[in-house]
């Protein structure tokens, strides 16, 4: 029995469906490593500035729709003992952090916010986001931020295993390489969630939350 393979071509896959409705009481927004020591690197497709940008506008729709925003930064440990050392052919340089490493830059921070720290790319493993998303009944995550093939996917791919819906916001991440980005982008987040634009995602959740303050003012008007 012969192996086949099957690939597609960009005509060939199937177009996206639309996000056109999140539901904000069962939507979270989970922006990945936007910290000053990450932001600090030029990443492509999209520059830093526009990531921060569009995440900052997602964050503030959010807020405003009191849906929970959760912002993972990465924070190794002063003596490094907590960094993963598993033998690999690309090991990574110790390098001495900068004070403020890890510190949210301050278009995204905000108090109300949950912060997650963790300690390597994804951020589910050895943190309590799952138990932050699932105690507040999120059923959904949107997910954006630095480095799209790294911190945003592998926390993507885990998401996908928990058994969460995922809107991956393309305008809203980037990577230190393109190709990285667009490999990302065309054949690993099809798979595992719906991609969407920060206007999308924005109108989406807009949609519902208008929605659901008719039926609030609808009910309060009828009461006795």
């Amino acid at each position: 029995m012969g192996i086949y393979t099957l690939q597609l071509t960009i005509e060939e896959r199937p177009t996206p469906m639309p996000v056109t409705a999140l539901n904000p009481t069962a939507t979270a927004l989970v922006l990945i490593d936007l910290q000053r020591g990450i932001t600090a690197m030029p990443t492509q497709p999209h520059p830093t500035s526009e990531v921060i940008a569009n995440a900052a506008k997602l964050a503030a729709g959010f807020r405003a729709a009191s849906a929970p925003v959760i912002t993972v930064r990465v924070a190794p440990s002063p003596d490094g003992g907590d960094a993963l050392r598993a033998d690999v052919d690309e090991p990574r340089q110790p390098r001495e952090m900068p004070a403020d490493f890890a510190e949210i830059v301050p278009q995204i921070r905000d108090e109300r916010d949950i912060v997650v720290t963790k300690k390597q790319w994804g951020a589910f493993y050895g943190t309590d986001l799952d138990l932050q998303l699932r105690r507040r009944h999120i059923t959904t995550i949107v997910l954006g931020g630095i480095s799209t093939n790294m911190g945003v996917e592998s926390t993507a791919r885990a998401a996908h295993e928990h058994g969460y819906n995922l809107v991956l916001v393309e305008d809203a991440m980037s990577a230190l390489d393109g190709d990285d980005h667009t490999f990302a982008i065309t054949r690993i987040f099809p798979k595992i969630g719906r991609l969407a634009s920060t206007s999308e995602v924005l109108a989406a959740l807009t949609s519902i939350w208008v929605r659901q303050q008719v039926v609030i003012k609808g009910a309060a008007t009828t009461q006795p």
